[in-house]
């Protein structure tokens, strides 16, 4: 078999799609999450004209612009990877996953794209109102982009509306069924609600980091904090419990998939343990070392004690994914989840105390928490997509046919050059993000700065013709 440092083509493809698709998903999280957070800001700010919100809104408009930017430039590489990587899944999904990724460009990518130069620019240009309205659709088209990724990405998962021709491909039968598929809305508010739970945790990572930093009074910082923690408080208890209405729908259409991540290589006829640790062998089909809570795993995913629930000794070796990976990755998905929950519950005592912005415990922990929504979401999306293994399109497609006809050596060099070039050139965006966030908002905050030249508008007042040019610094009010 032809190999490239040990590893044959299928597994170095599925190497470098995990990475780039890990390197990405971050990327969107954010965007989506920032997208919502700046357009309630500028609502806020409109109504209110409290200063505090338009120092924020443009704050963390550089922030999203740049976070944007990098999602969309590492999301095309994986778009040809179908192409390169994985022609043989291209060839016979691509009837039904072509037009799916089809409409997410025409009805979501063009609405972002359409007023997202608005939204950064166009504050004084445009007024109030149709600016405003920019926000809104740019809000609005990132949470429906994410609505077609994940209906195919769950089409994937849990399959049905097509037929199979006589060439193999998979022709699609009803598109209700296909977008509709039994997972995709647990799927979406699940990745949805996580988004913004990531946002709020990174917006309070570095509230918290200013706050510690002796910025307690200035009121950007308060108002980012303050708006993180109630998100947090809100959305972590929201987040498990569809969590939970998720696991259970898996159950349904994935048990294998939920008999790795609980760890249950055998069947128990009157009540499964749910086990918080153990180191899986798979090879030898046992959980060593297991610890566990006696029948609770039943009562989560059946509601009932004593249910029985099948194991991996019912399931054919062929046919079982990774154990090791899924258990692991659910677990640190889970652990960060109600670690979430523990900051949004110590936010909600510090805040009924009158001590939010002065408990130094809870800016501790808000800042050590800050990144924990990115590795949230990349151990979740671990769970889903290593938990499907062997196959592709679930039950019907299996990985390793629908690979390339390419030599390992190949699939390997462009798999370094990926890492290579990812590291440089999105570690320099992430390294100019987070010097951005080392500074704290101030009063006069600027947005998107933009090139002096020539103003096109009549009527235009000196000072207005100063803001457009970037030049100005002097401090809005209201």
């Amino acid at each position: 078999m032809d190999t490239f440092l040990g590893f044959d083509a299928v597994t170095l493809a599925r190497m470098q799609f995990g990475f780039t698709v890990a390197f990405h998903f971050i990327f969107p999280a954010v965007s989506i999450g920032l997208a919502s957070f700046l357009a309630v800001l500028n609502a806020l700010y409109l109504w209110t004209k409290n200063e505090a919100y338009l120092r924020l809104f443009k704050y963390w408009l550089k922030i999203f612009a740049i976070t944007f930017a990098m999602g969309v430039v590492s999301g095309i590489t994986m778009s040809y990877q179908f192409g390169t990587n994985w022609s043989v899944f291209s060839d016979i999904a691509g009837p039904v996953i072509g037009p799916l990724m089809a409409y997410e460009v025409l009805t979501a990518f063009f609405l972002e794209a359409g007023f997202l130069g608005i939204m950064i620019f166009g504050r004084d240009k445009v007024g109030p109102g149709l600016h405003m309205f920019a926000c809104l659709m740019v809000a609005v088209g990132t949470a429906i982009s994410a609505t077609w990724i994940l209906s195919v990405n769950s089409w994937m998962q849990t399959p049905q509306g097509f037929s199979i021709g006589e060439n193999g491909q998979y022709l699609p039968e009803d598109w209700w069924a296909i977008i509709f598929n039994p997972s995709f809305p647990y799927r979406l508010a699940h990745t949805l609600t996580a988004a913004y739970l990531t946002t709020a945790f990174i917006v309070g990572g570095v509230g918290a980091w200013h706050l510690l930093r002796g910025q307690r009074e200035n009121p950007g910082v308060r108002t980012m904090f303050s708006m993180a923690m109630w998100m947090a408080a809100i959305v972590a208890p929201l987040q498990i419990f569809l969590g939970d209405m998720h696991g259970i729908n898996t159950l349904k259409h994935q048990p294998a998939k939920v008999m790795a991540m609980e760890g249950h290589f055998e069947s128990h006829e009157h009540g499964a343990p749910l086990y918080l640790f153990g180191i899986p062998d798979q090879e030898a089909q046992e959980l060593k070392y297991a610890i566990g809570i006696p029948k609770l795993s039943s009562l989560i995913l059946e509601h009932d004690l004593n249910a029985p629930l099948a194991g991996l000794d019912t399931i054919p070796r062929d046919e079982q994914p990774p154990v090791a990976i899924v258990f692991w990755s659910f677990r640190v998905m889970v652990g960060l989840g109600f670690a979430m929950l523990g900051v949004g519950l110590f936010s909600l005592w510090a805040r009924f105390r009158a001590r939010l912005y002065d408990a130094k415990w809870l800016h501790r922990a808000a800042l050590v928490m800050g990144p924990s929504g990115l590795v949230a979401v990349i151990a979740g999306w671990i769970t889903t997509e290593v938990g499907r293994q062997p196959y592709v399109v679930y039950g019907a497609l299996r990985t390793s046919e629908a690979h390339s006809p390419l030599g390992a050596s190949a699939v390997g060099t462009s798999l370094i050059a990926f890492v290579v070039i990812y590291f440089v050139i999105f570690g320099a965006g992430v390294a100019y993000i987070l010097k951005l966030m080392h500074h704290a908002p101030a009063l006069g905050e600027r947005g998107v700065r933009v090139e002096p030249g020539p103003i096109r508008t009549s009527g235009i007042n000196p000072d207005r013709q100063m803001r457009e040019s970037g030049r100005d610094i002097a401090p809005e009010t209201s």
